[in-house]
């Protein structure tokens, strides 16, 4: 089975004048702004590592429901921040860290058990996986 979703980004202007937004296939996100404020500045509105974080702290949260499934287990309540680590590395940045912290709610589950159950959803879930993912790129230029 393959799944295809999008996501999709507008950006008008220079990095720090500029401004844009982000959307999703599903609408769940419409027009979003986004700009360079937003990013390092602290300032209120959208960025890519805070989608980036969300899209993660569901990802696992979901995983970890499977994985627990499996093993017998419902949570009754599972609450997942996930904290995205961007840093300035040589000229450029990257997201040197991701820090899951996962507070559960699990009838029937001992701290050893929902800790190991919560590190294999880590090490499986897809978004865990995705910067060993190939990225492929197409352009055009309008």
């Amino acid at each position: 089975m393959k799944i295809n979703r999008t996501g999709s980004a507008i950006w008008q202007g220079g990095l720090k004048d500029g401004h844009g937004t982000v959307s999703t296939e599903s609408g769940a996100l419409a027009g979003q702004p986004y700009g360079f404020a937003m990013r390092f500045e602290g300032v209120k509105g959208t960025n890519p590592e805070e989608l980036i974080g969300a899209a993660h702290a569901a990802c696992f949260t979901m995983a970890l429901s499977n994985i627990l499934g499996q093993a017998g287990l419902t949570a009754e309540r599972m609450d997942t921040k996930a904290r995205v680590t961007m840093e300035k590395i040589g000229d450029g940045f990257e997201i040197t860290a991701v820090h899951l912290s996962l507070e559960g709610r699990v009838p029937g589950a001992d701290a050893a058990t929902f800790l190991e159950l919560a590190e294999k959803a880590k090490a499986g879930c897809p978004v865990s996986k995705l910067m060993k993912a190939a990225i492929t790129l197409e352009v055009k230029l309008i």
